[in-house]
C-alpha cells in the first residue's frame, strides 16, 4: 500500500502501550493508527496522545490489520469484535487466550512457525507469553536434535497480569495474588484443574504441541509468580531424540532466529537486561547425553506479546497472504 496500512490496537494497557510503541520501533508501514478501547477518553501511551475510540462494529470501517491487547475483558473484546472486523476487511491478531487452540486459527511465532499463516481465514492468535519464548529457544533444538520431553519452571514478572500486578508490587495491593507478591514467589498462576496444573501451564503444554505441530509432546510446568516488574525467566529442560554434545547445542542456538545467545555460562541473562528488549535470551546451557538444559529469558511485554504481534503483521504484509 502506497500509504500505509489502517492498524487499530484494541486496548489501552500495558500490552496495548506496547503494541504502539512496537508499530513506531518496527516501521511497520503504518497509514492510520487507531486506539479503540470500552470508553472513549484520551490517553498517552508510548508518548503519544490518542482519542481514544469506544471498541464497536464500525471502529473497523477502513482499518486493515486489527491489533487486540487481550487486556480488554477475557473473552470479551476479541470475542464479539474479531468477526466485525474481519467482515469489515480487517485481519485480526489476537493476544488473548480465546482462539490459541482453534484448530481454524493459526497459533504463530514467526520465528517458528510462519508457513502456519498460509490459508488463514482473517484471525491469527498470538501465544502465551511464557509459551513464545519457550518455543523460540525449543524449535532450533527439535529441528536439530528431536524432542522427547521438556520440563519447564518459570519465573513470572508482575506485569504479566496487567497492571494490578504491577500495583501489588508496587504499592501492597492484595486483591490481585493469592499471597503477598512482595519478596514471595507464588507458584500458582490461573485456576486449578482437575489434573492439578494451573491454566498458565496447560497453555504452555497445549500452545507448544500446537506451535511446533508435536500434538503428543510431553510438557511438564510449573509456573512461578515472583516479584519482578517486568521479564519472564524460565528453567528448561529437554530430553531429546538422538544424543548431543555441548558444541553441537551452542551452535545450533548461537544461529537461531530471535535467540540471543550467550555461551559463557558466567554470562547469563536476567529480566533486567531483557527488559526494553524485543529477543529472547539464553544462556547458562549444560548438556549430557540426551539431555540439554538452559535458562531463558524474555520481555513479556514485547516479544511475550507486542512484538510477536508485530512480528506476525510483518510476516504477513511481506508474503501478502
Amino acid at each position: 500500500m502506497a500509504h500505509g496500512y489502517t492498524v487499530a490496537v484494541v486496548g489501552a494497557g500495558l500490552v496495548g502501550e506496547r503494541l504502539v510503541a512496537e508499530l513506531r520501533r518496527w516501521d511497520f508501514p503504518l497509514g492510520e493508527l487507531r486506539v479503540l478501547a470500552r470508553s472513549a477518553r484520551r490517553s498517552v501511551l508510548a508518548g503519544e496522545t490518542f482519542e481514544v475510540g469506544v471498541a464497536e462494529p464500525d471502529a473497523f470501517d477502513g482499518v486493515d490489520y486489527a491489533f487486540f491487547a487481550g487486556t480488554e475483558g477475557e473473552k470479551g473484546a476479541a470475542v464479539q469484535l474479531a468477526a466485525e472486523a474481519n467482515a469489515r476487511g480487517a485481519v485480526v491478531i489476537d493476544n488473548g487466550s480465546d482462539f490459541r487452540l482453534d484448530p481454524e486459527v493459526p497459533l504463530v511465532v514467526p520465528e517458528v512457525n510462519a508457513g502456519a499463516l498460509e490459508g488463514h481465514k482473517g484471525i491469527i492468535a498470538n501465544p502465551n507469553c511464557s509459551t513464545i519464548q519457550m518455543v523460540v529457544s525449543l524449535a532450533p533444538i527439535a529441528r536439530e536434535f528431536g524432542i522427547r520431553k521438556v520440563v519447564v519452571s518459570t519465573y513470572q514478572a508482575v506485569s504479566g497480569s496487567g497492571r494490578g500486578g504491577v500495583e501489588a508490587l508496587e504499592n501492597g495491593r492484595e486483591d490481585v495474588y493469592p499471597k503477598p507478591i512482595t519478596g514471595n514467589a507464588i507458584p500458582l498462576i490461573g485456576g486449578v484443574g482437575e489434573d492439578g496444573y494451573t491454566t498458565e501451564e496447560t497453555k504452555m503444554r497445549e500452545e507448544s504441541r500446537k506451535i511446533l505441530s508435536l500434538p503428543d509432546l510431553p510438557v511438564f510446568a510449573t509456573a512461578v509468580r515472583i516479584p519482578v516488574h517486568t521479564g519472564h525467566s524460565e528453567s528448561v529442560y529437554v530430553e531429546t531424540e538422538r544424543e548431543a554434545d555441548l558444541s553441537e547445542v551452542l551452535e545450533v542456538l548461537s544461529s537461531a532466529p530471535g535467540v540471543s545467545f550467550s555461551g559463557d555460562a558466567s554470562d547469563f541473562p536476567t529480566p533486567l537486561e531483557a527488559a526494553g528488549e524485543p529477543g529472547t535470551f539464553v544462556g547458562r546451557v549444560r548438556v549430557e547425553g540426551r539431555a540439554i538444559s538452559y535458562w531463558c529469558v524474555a520481555d513479556n511485554l514485547l516479544k511475550g506479546a507486542a512484538t510477536n504481534a508485530v512480528q506476525i503483521a510483518e510476516s504477513l504484509v511481506s508474503v501478502k497472504v
